[in-house]
């Protein structure tokens, strides 16, 4: 007969092993699941979701939809069954956090995170509810730039900390999205008075670090220092670099402690876009202007300081909209619903061609498709490679200013009125 403690043992590992086994199980369910930043996971609107549609409308693979009250272009974003997004009331005195169940599309939580007196004015394109959440297990992270961020509880919708001291003028209302590094919440803060980067504690709220922008922004015109994008975080042989464009320039960071490694000065400001990055090249739209698209080399080294720029691209670059990359493709489209796709090495056109109206949304890749999004409710779905293939056109009532969120097999589509779960 087995040993007693022998019989134990092999129990423990037959346990253990079994255990491994469901969690590793229940990641690659989750896969394709969460969706907890703007542009998703990836950073760059990637989903690994397949079985999406490809056709819908008003009546048509629609399983809930969810009025939103207020004003907001914030982007949904999603974790644990939840999808939280911002929204402004009374003219922006009032800004709220909004947590909607993603299977029932019941609206769980509505959170007054901050009441304004005497909001700044803002252009009538924009909300005073922009900025995108960021989320966590057990977390939601929501900005209203100078009005204030805030973290909630995503249980319980009430605050953890607030914090005011993030201070600037927009001019034309808050943009920049906030990410999560670490125990940082990072925030871009480039204004017509103040241009900077953030850290804040993202336990307490509290200022870690900040870092003025080293551009000269004084020699320019007050309305011409001002930008609207936000952090990105990638990897190089094993180092993080905190990538960032703000008025004029794109600046190199170390994430920790926001120590500027290396900037390369760029023709343009409000910057939007959120920067695409592939095999040590980022891909930055250089904002208005002058409107191209830019190629830079990325330095890989402590040793190797400059960025260089590679190609670029002059003709239809975004403004608002971020670009793809599928293989060695890179996909963009105008703010006026000009598509196009260069290749990533050389920046020579590969196709154009118009696809829908004015554009305001990032696209999104998932389950073989880019899906492109414009502002009178449509939906064009591409085929990526090298010729322009249109396989789909949808549309939607309202107007589509937020780009959409993908879990499993669902696409979660903002319009200024309601919420969208599309799904087969």
């Amino acid at each position: 007969m087995e040993p007693r403690f022998g019989m134990k043992m092999r129990c423990d590992c037959l346990l253990i092993a079994c255990l491994m086994i469901s969690a590793f199980c229940a990641t690659l369910a989750r896969a394709g699941e969460d969706w907890p930043q703007f542009r998703g996971p990836s950073q760059e609107g990637k989903s690994d979701s397949t079985g999406l549609p490809i056709h819908w409308s008003a009546s048509q693979n629609i399983k809930w939809t969810t009025p939103i009250a207020g004003q907001g272009w914030s982007s949904p974003v999603i974790l644990g069954g939840q999808i939280w997004m911002t929204t402004a009331l009374d003219e922006g005195r009032s800004l709220h956090a909004v947590c909607i169940d993603q299977q029932s599309g019941k609206i769980l939580h509505d959170v007054e995170a901050f009441h304004i007196s005497k909001p700044q004015g803002k252009n009538d394109f924009n909300s005073y509810a922009s900025p995108t959440p960021v989320i966590e297990a057990g977390r939601v992270y929501v900005t209203f730039g100078t009005n204030g961020s805030a973290c909630l509880d995503t249980a319980t919708g009430q605050p953890i900390w607030k914090n005011n001291q993030l201070v600037l003028d927009h001019k034309e209302g808050p943009g920049s999205s906030p990410i999560l590094y670490k125990d940082l919440f990072l925030l871009d803060c480039d204004g017509t008075d103040f241009d900077y980067i953030a850290a804040l504690d993202k336990k307490t709220g509290q200022i870690r670090w900040k870092t003025n922008r080293s551009y000269d922004l004084a020699k320019l015109r007050w309305d011409l220092r001002k930008a609207y994008c936000m952090p990105t975080v990638v990897t190089i042989r094993g180092k993080d670099l905190l990538i960032d464009v703000g008025a004029y320039r794109l600046y190199g960071y170390d994430p920790l402690d926001g120590r500027e490694l290396w900037h390369i000065d760029l023709p343009g400001f409000s910057n939007a876009p959120r920067p695409v990055y592939r095999d040590g090249v980022a891909y930055i739209c250089t904002g208005f202007m002058k409107a191209e698209l830019w190629a830079i080399g990325i330095p890989t080294s402590n040793s190797d300081t400059t960025p260089t720029v590679l190609w670029k691209w002059k003709q239809g670059a975004p403004l608002k909209p971020s670009p793809s990359i599928v293989g060695d493709l890179i996909y963009f489209v105008s703010d006026n619903g000009i598509a196009r796709c260069l290749e990533t090495a050389s920046g020579k056109e590969v196709w154009q061609g118009r696809v829908l109206g004015n554009c305001s949304a990032s696209p999104i890749e998932a389950d073989g498709h880019l899906y492109f999004f414009d502002e009178h409710g449509r939906c064009a779905i591409l085929k990526p490679g090298r010729k322009l293939e249109v396989i789909a056109e949808n549309q939607l009532p309202g107007r589509i200013l937020a780009t959409p969120a993908v879990s499993g097999k669902a696409i979660f589509i903002r319009t200024d009125e309601a919420l969208y779960r599309i799904e087969q």
